[in-house]
């Protein structure tokens, strides 16, 4: 800190008044930690830090830094001032440490067990992720640990809308089960459409909505033990499948696009969002699913070369052959003249042979999962075929 001369109208807090120059006030040359600017300096610093000591930063992830020193591989992912790093050579790992240290105050260095929340524990045969303090946490703070648990997180028969006849109830309640939720989906992929349908009601939460997240909540109550499973034994093929629910909203009959992605038999990457336009068609609301499949398989495939990890043709699997017909038909007639341009970039990269688009039958559709409720048999199938399951 640096002092400069000035006067001041108001008192200086306890513990900031200089003796010796009362009338003087401090200015800051570097940002304090918990200050907006705060990340951004301690990042800018990191990254010239790791630069200069010959670490690459990744071409699309910018908090990644690799080194690669002929086969063996260094990663470094950064989360402000949290970083999880592996090798394949237990030296580098070492190496990293001692640089780090020489610059950084260091902690908590060792096998990745806890991260921002997540329980990680690494067996042999794989890693297995999970929230489970978290989720027991959560239960309690809402008073739903004795309530009776729920076998799926959404009714099939209830249809959720705005309700505007609905008795209104306490907004920051509902906000807080909604936000509390949101990060528990980090591992719980089984529940981010139930947990996003809920979200949508926030700015004048009912009755009915909030009848909808505690049945969330019951469920995860009975859940709690369960996490994402990812498994050694499997290859390093990028596959995605996409899947839309027509007209599936009640107060503007837009549709739901929903994807997920596997790298070889692991879930690495999942989406559920409400479409931004009316469809008129089912084929035309899976073809937008589908433009928004593609368009993550390819930021996911140039993310995998910075890992080292060359993908050739990627395949997208679709339960609609109208939409995989309209993305190798490029002549546009009436059927398809109405859908924006936007979408259509699909057509090129079936055309290029980038993206290759696969049917898949409905019931080995599992990208259900995050488009519509599902019955109990359902829903425990797709979640246990996505990795979900309950770790001893």
């Amino acid at each position: 800190m640096a002092s400069c001369k000035g006067k001041c109208l108001l008192n200086n807090p306890k513990g900031f008044v200089d003796a010796h120059h009362p009338n003087h006030v401090y200015r800051l040359k570097n940002a304090l930690y918990g200050l907006k600017q705060a990340p951004r300096a301690w990042y800018e610093h990191l990254t010239k830090f790791l630069v200069d000591n010959n670490y690459t930063r990744g071409s699309v992830d910018k908090t990644l830094f690799i080194k690669r020193d002929n086969d063996e591989l260094f990663i470094a992912q950064i989360y402000v001032d949290d970083i999880v790093f592996g090798s394949t050579n237990n030296t580098k790992v070492q190496q990293f440490v001692d640089v780090m240290s020489h610059e950084f105050e260091m902690s908590l260095v060792g096998e990745l067990s806890y991260f921002l929340g997540l329980q990680i524990r690494q067996l042999d045969d794989g890693i297995f992720i999970t929230q489970v303090k978290y989720a027991k946490n959560l239960v309690k703070k809402f008073g739903l640990e004795k309530a009776k648990h729920c076998d799926t997180p959404m009714s099939t028969t209830l249809k959720l809308s705005k309700d505007a006849s609905g008795k209104s109830v306490d907004q920051t309640l509902y906000r807080g089960m909604i936000g509390s939720l949101l990060y528990l989906t980090a591992s719980r992929s089984d529940i981010s459409f139930s947990v996003g349908v809920c979200a949508k009601y926030q700015s004048d939460p009912k009755e009915s909505h909030l009848s909808s997240v505690k049945r969330v909540i019951r469920f995860v109550n009975g859940t709690s033990n369960y996490g994402i499973w990812y498994s050694f034994n499997t290859n390093p093929s990028l596959v995605g499948y996409s899947d839309a629910d027509w007209a599936g909203n009640c107060d503007d009959r837009k549709s739901t696009s929903g994807g997920c992605f596997f790298l070889g038999n692991n879930l690495v990457s999942w989406f559920c969002k409400k479409q931004n336009s009316i469809s008129l068609s089912t084929a035309e609301a899976e073809y937008i699913a589908a433009r928004s499949g593609c368009t993550q398989l390819i930021w996911m495939k140039q993310m995998l070369v910075d890992y080292g990890f060359n993908q050739g043709s990627l395949t997208l699997f679709c339960d609609n052959m109208s939409a995989i017909n309209i993305s190798k038909n490029p002549v546009q007639h009436s059927r398809t003249k109405h859908i924006d341009i936007r979408h259509h970039f699909i057509r090129e990269l079936v055309e290029n042979k980038c993206i290759v688009l696969e049917h898949v039958g409905t019931n080995d559709q599992l990208v259900d999962l995050f488009t519509k409720p599902l019955d109990a048999t359902r829903f425990k199938t797709l979640s246990r075929s996505i990795g979900i399951c309950l770790m001893e």
